[in-house]
């Protein structure tokens, strides 16, 4: 049977109509214990969705339609290492790279948690050898910097993990990041490193990813006269790759190409050699404890029924918001300056994972299949966005994400940072009345008219639903938790909107694009092009002729 005639799609499509009369406060209302019966509290933070609206009767039949889709089946394959990535016929296997199997999964000749088990260990191996000086470039001084090139997952997790844990950094040696291939990234990165003592990631699946390979080439320029093309490569480059042959013939020493595997996705892959920078930053233990967390969220996700299980519950209402009740957006607003990086980080996760419109069967989709994610820094937003969440008639779906234990020794901050994060989930929840509003205005001792007039543009009509994650403390293995808890989010709305979540063709589309027009640009050669893009390049070439023309004299 299609997916939209089931019998729960059909009664939540009706159930939606309805909640769009209900508000919070009344469901609040009708029952006191609300807060605590809709939030679940786990080992690393809780998860408070009391403040969504959904009612018994939604969240019935939500988990009815996650039966009905077989979410219980598609998550034991995950876990088995089918291919559920059909259309690459490939497994998901990012969960084996936290040692969260239930079973053991046969791969390449080998069980898979040998395979992840003797990577770790080359990686353990060489972190530890880097922060005690044994890594030395060309003329024998120890390295002091590294430089992570890659795009996409081979720099966005490991960037948000480093920035989120800055509390947790071991050693000395310092990590930096490139991913864009406009040169000025690379070039303002290198300006103040010195050639003598900085070794290059270069982190690409494939090893051929376009804007990487282009700032590894021009990283190798930088490095300049200190030894031959091949000592370089040698002594200052370390690759992390799923094409170990095209990074030994690019020329890095095979001892420092270190393997992850096709069956992990690039923005599932910092849990694997991708993570390389988060070990140097935070030691092997810190990046051991963050994989140790995420498997506590593999196994609750895996164990806890449907109606209790965090990741199950946040799909679900993913799917009701963006689905059912027409809400396109949702904002991630932590409140917690450590965490900057993290909407960024989801909206890759989720945008790339299910911005789909064809289903398994191959046809097109006739419903939405994913929100649009964004968001900033909670306190940052309240004097940016938050005026939209608040009084726009739009409709956006929030998660606040902050943390118990202050990331700092600083007296005051911390309580005046969670009175905020609670207060705008709470104003959003209840919004602002007339007759608040009025009461309000009386007691300032304003004139009747006076309040008559202002008194419309201070009304806050609520009922904007959000999560509330807290965290105990932001460390290692609780930020592993946070991650993998998204992770089987994202799962979760794929599996039961019946597309695959594990490709990303919508991407390789802009590449093959883009190598096509490059020779065109350097050539001014327009033809195939359709009229806007062949005057764009026109106006390129025209601009790039008259810089390089000589000045006029008088």
């Amino acid at each position: 049977m299609q997916l939209t005639q089931l019998a729960s799609w059909r009664k939540l499509d009706s159930l939606a109509q309805q909640m769009r009369t209900r508000h919070l406060r009344d469901l609040f209302a009708a029952d006191p214990q609300r807060g605590r019966r809709l939030s679940l509290e786990l080992p690393e933070f809780l998860f408070d969705y009391s403040k969504n609206l959904v009612d018994d009767e939604v969240l019935v039949n939500l988990l009815q339609l996650a039966r009905d889709a077989d979410l219980e089946g598609w998550r034991a394959q995950m876990f088995a290492g089918a291919p559920i990535n059909r259309t690459e016929g490939r497994p998901v296997l990012h969960v084996a790279l936290r040692g969260a199997l239930p079973e053991s999964v046969p791969m390449q000749g080998a069980p898979v948690e040998a395979l992840v088990e003797s990577e770790l260990e080359r990686l353990k191996g060489f972190v530890n050898l880097l922060h005690n000086g044994g890594v030395t470039g060309c003329t024998g001084k120890k390295i002091t910097d590294v430089v992570n090139l890659g795009v996409g997952g081979s720099h966005l997790g490991p960037q948000m993990v480093i920035e989120a844990l800055r509390a947790h950094r071991c050693g000395d040696v310092r990590i930096h990041f490139v991913s864009n291939v406009d040169g000025a990234q690379l070039a303002d990165v290198l300006a103040p490193l010195d050639t003598e003592t900085t070794l290059f990631v270069v982190s690409s699946k494939t090893f051929t990813t376009t804007e990487t390979m282009t700032n590894a080439r021009s990283a190798l320029r930088w490095l300049g006269g200190l030894g031959s093309t091949e000592e370089l490569l040698r002594r200052h480059f370390v690759a992390v790759t799923a094409n170990s042959d095209k990074a030994r013939a690019f020329g890095v020493e095979p001892q420092r190409v270190f393997q992850f595997w096709d069956w992990v996705g690039g923005r599932y892959s910092l849990w694997s050699a991708i993570g390389l920078p988060i070990a140097i930053a935070i030691g092997f233990d810190g990046f051991r404890a963050l994989l140790d967390g995420a498997a506590s969220m593999d196994r609750h996700f895996r164990e806890a029924p449907l109606e209790q299980n965090a990741p199950v519950l946040m799909g679900l209402l993913s799917l009701w918001y963006c689905t059912f009740m027409g809400y396109p957006a949702h904002a991630v607003l932590p409140y917690d300056q450590a965490l900057h990086m993290l909407p960024a980080y989801l909206q890759q996760a989720d945008m790339e994972s299910n911005g789909k419109s064809t289903t398994r069967a191959g046809e097109e989709v006739g419903y939405a299949t994913g929100p649009l994610i964004w968001g900033m820094l909670g306190i940052n937003g309240q004097h940016a966005f938050y005026q939209y969440l608040h009084q726009s008639p739009e409709v956006v779906p929030a998660d606040f994400i902050g943390s118990v234990a202050p990331g700092h020794d600083l007296p005051g901050h911390h309580e005046i940072l969670l009175a905020n994060m609670l207060a705008q989930s709470q104003a959003l929840m209840n919004g602002v009345s007339r007759e608040q509003v009025e009461v309000e205005l009386t007691g300032k001792g304003l004139s009747k008219e006076k309040i008559e007039a202002l008194a419309p543009y201070k009304v806050h009509r609520g009922n904007k639903p959000s999560n509330t994650i807290l965290l105990r403390t932001l460390d290692p293995r609780t930020l592993g938790a946070l991650i993998a808890l998204y992770e089987h989010k994202i799962f979760v709305q794929g599996v039961i909107l019946q597309i695959y979540s594990f490709d990303q063709w919508g991407v390789e589309l802009g590449k093959g694009l883009a190598a096509a027009l490059q020779p065109q640009l350097e050539s001014g050669e327009v033809s195939g092009q359709d009229a806007s893009t062949a005057r764009l390049i026109e106006y390129c070439r025209q601009a790039t002729a008259g810089a390089e023309a000589p000045l006029a004299t008088g």
